[in-house]
């Protein structure tokens, strides 16, 4: 049982690696540099390279559980994943954890392709669906999230890669409070010592940045939909429902543990 993590070196990878290790569990970490940090074992994959889409299976042919997590970027991922995930159960592999977002709904853009063609392998499955991470971009929205911190969202991967059973579900993963942008940038003022203001973006400026990064008008203009969704309450629905998992880490913690970085700045 030794799952690679693809996207091994991500944020929520990196975290899930060190969960796994402290385990005692077998696992390899899945990277386009090949490369992970010490202890751990890495093997090179890349999702536009198919010729290394058999190393993890190389290194370990006993691999039968993978955290999964697509690349970005893409109006509909699933053209670009799917074989990999042919190859994988062709090789054995029973169970897959897979990393999306609140938003993306099955069958939809982005990810939500990728999340239908999961749930209907017939494999084993659990679709994590976080909120907006601590200490991601402050953005145009004026509602309210849950944000959640990388390590609340690593421990559910491994629950879900370990658990007994498979949920065969997905869940939303939200942290314990709520803020919107302004009072985020509040509480880091108030922690760093340093007024930290929080820019309110038009709808015009959020999708020209997007576009900046490379990705396409229309994947541009579905990311700075969602953002509108939030003013109007989308992320603070996700809190209560009969499929939320929430973190404990508390935005305070995150800014207190992480603040010499940005006394330094």
């Amino acid at each position: 049982m030794e799952p690679p993590c693809r996207g091994g070196t991500s944020k929520t990878g990196g975290r899930l690696a060190k969960l796994i290790h402290a385990a005692g569990h077998p696992f390899l970490v899945a990277s386009r540099s090949g490369t992970a940090p010490e202890p751990f074992k890495g093997v090179k994959f890349d999702w536009t390279d198919s010729s290394t889409f058999e190393n993890p299976f190389k290194a370990d042919p006993k691999i039968d559980r993978i955290y999964l997590i697509a690349p970005a970027g893409y109006l509909d991922s699933l053209p670009i994943v799917q074989p990999s995930i042919k190859l994988a159960l062709s090789k054995g592999v029973k169970r897959f954890v897979l990393l999306t977002a609140t938003l993306s709904e099955p069958g939809g853009p982005g990810l939500g392709k990728l999340h239908e063609y999961i749930a209907s392998l017939g494999a084993e499955y659990t679709v994590l669906r976080p909120t907006w991470f601590i200490g991601a971009e402050l953005r145009h929205s004026n509602g309210k999230i849950p944000l959640i911190e990388a390590d609340d969202i690593a421990k559910a991967a491994f629950d879900a890669l370990y658990a007994e059973k498979s949920s065969n579900a997905d869940y939303y993963l939200v942290g314990p409070e709520l803020y919107t942008y302004d009072e985020a940038a509040a509480l880091f003022t108030e922690i760093l010592g340093r007024k930290i203001a929080h820019k309110h973006l038009t709808e015009e400026e959020e999708l020209a940045i997007y576009q900046s990064f490379g990705l396409s008008k229309d994947y541009a203009s579905v990311l700075t939909a969602g953002e509108g969704l939030v003013t109007k309450g989308s992320e603070e629905a996700f809190v209560r429902t009969n499929k939320t998992i929430t973190g404990t880490h508390t935005l305070r913690q995150f800014i207190e543990a992480n603040k010499q970085i940005w006394i330094k700045q």
